[in-house]
């Protein structure tokens, strides 16, 4: 069984625990170094801001009018040559993709990177079907072969040392006579671009994820690094695009708007090495290509969103830039976070697809520092969606009794004002003058999950109320 198809969400904070107690995760974490990047590619751009507004506006338009985008562009697929699969569930996709690889007696596919494929768990229901699937980007192809989940969405194999890879490569190349045992990256990378070579040439059908699918052309764009993308459509006699509702763009130039913040926001990059433009399969006139072009669009629960507190979700255009900043990811990795999608967004994604109750430990997992908002090139408020994401929680009763009890507390107290001073004047002091003689507090009584982790620094002796009353005499 998979990870996607046995998520851990809900054992965060044990997998937290275990991921800060593995020294060689924190040690590859530590290579993490995608902030400065994207820090001197945004100030390249001064028009960076302005493009974040804009790109916020078109999605937002998609979104409101989502039902007429996809229309138009299963019109235009159709037009085009290829063909429009829907699926709502993950089942129904799986058995959509099978269906279209067995009909052109496929006993291998490549696959280039999508976390929608991650998300229907489809390389184990591939394999236990009798076909092949190969992972052709380095990242994803390197943990097909260590048998784990991705843990970051644009470097899946962040949390795998280079030692590690050179030990994988040699127990899983030893079948095609790679015997050395390797130390440079760029001999890791030859040795694994040669063996992915005869995979693509021997590929019956090709899948792809989709960065933007284009109304006015019915296209699909993906963005890559290496060009496994390109050969993956490119090669095999079908090309499959698995992809999302929210992918829809209106136009072209919609997607170029896009773009500019995509690459800057990932990788620091102006633009990423390949963006490839699929419109139908190969025409008479075209050297290549495939003969069969199929869009197989996954609902999974995306629709129901529209018009909630979350819908902004669905502007996400994965770039990363949330987890990239987010101590709490850095800390512990993507694996913690128990199913496909890592970091703040997430957080707030995962309890939309798989629920609260699987996944409510994933909104609590946040500083609320406001990092991941203030990066994400789409604006999204991510902060405020974790909220609303509690709060759904606590009304459930799906969180700790203690905390639910505590937080009843406080609010009674809360609401009536000489109650709460009269409670928490007097605690100050104690503690302010407690502080005095200890320093920070090692432990305290009903601040236990604070102190298990970290010293609770000592408050001044005064509430917030006395010296707001003091500054502002």
């Amino acid at each position: 069984m998979s990870f996607a198809e046995a998520p851990t969400s809900r054992n965060f904070k044990q997998n937290a625990s275990a991921a800060l107690r593995n020294e060689t995760l924190q040690r590859a974490m530590g290579y993490l170094g995608f902030t400065q990047k994207r820090a001197e590619a945004v100030a390249r751009l001064p028009e960076f801001e302005a493009l974040r507004d804009q790109a916020r506006d078109i999605k937002d338009h998609t979104l409101k009018h989502l039902d007429f985008y996809l229309e138009a562009y299963e019109a235009k697929v159709m037009e085009s040559g290829g063909h429009m699969h829907w699926c709502r569930t993950p089942e129904e996709a799986r058995r959509t993709i099978l269906d279209l690889c067995r009909s052109v007696g496929a006993r291998s596919v490549t696959r280039g990177k999508t976390m929608i494929g991650e998300e229907i768990a489809l390389n184990p229901f591939l394999e236990r079907n009798g076909i092949e699937p190969v992972e052709t980007d380095l990242g994803e192809y390197i943990i097909q072969l260590r048998g784990e989940p991705p843990s970051h969405i644009i470097a899946p194999a962040i949390h795998v040392t280079k030692e590690q890879v050179a030990d994988t490569f040699l127990e899983k190349h030893a079948a095609y006579g790679k015997t050395r045992l390797l130390t440079e990256p760029r001999e890791m990378l030859e040795e694994a671009r040669g063996i992915l070579r005869g995979k693509f040439l021997k590929a019956d059908a090709g899948i792809t994820g989709a960065n933007f699918l284009v109304a006015e052309t019915g296209s699909s764009i993906i963005v890559t690094n290496e060009g496994n993308g390109d050969l993956t459509q490119l090669l095999p006699k079908m090309h499959i695009v698995l992809a999302t509702p929210e992918k829809l763009v209106p136009t072209l130039e919609d997607a170029s708007t896009i773009l500019r913040l995509l690459a800057r926001s990932a990788t620091g990059q102006e633009f990423s090495v390949y963006t490839t433009v699929s419109t139908g399969p190969r025409r008479r006139a075209d050297p290549d290509g495939p003969a069969q072009y199929h869009v197989v669009i996954l609902d999974n629960g995306r629709i129901s969103m529209l018009g909630t507190e979350f819908q902004d979700m669905l502007r996400c255009i994965r770039c990363s830039a949330c987890l990239n900043h987010c101590p709490v990811y850095n800390a512990v990795g993507g694996h913690a976070y128990g199913w496909v999608y890592p970091g703040p967004m997430g957080s707030v994604l995962t309890p939309g697809l798989i629920g609260v109750d699987q996944a409510g430990a994933l909104p609590n997992a946040s500083t609320f520092c406001g990092k991941c908002e203030s990066v994400c090139p789409m604006k999204i408020p991510l902060p405020k969606m974790m909220r609303h994401w509690r709060e759904r929680e606590y009304e459930a009763k799906l969180s700790p009794a203690i905390a639910r009890w505590g937080l009843a507390a406080w609010a009674f107290a809360a609401r009536r004002p000489r109650l709460y001073r009269a409670l928490t004047r007097p605690a100050m002091a104690v503690l302010g003058r407690l502080g005095k003689r200890r320093g920070n507090f090692a432990n305290l009584p009903l601040a236990g999950g604070w102190t298990e982790f970290r010293d609770m620094p000592a408050p001044e002796g005064k509430t917030f109320h006395q010296l707001w009353a003091e500054r502002s005499r």
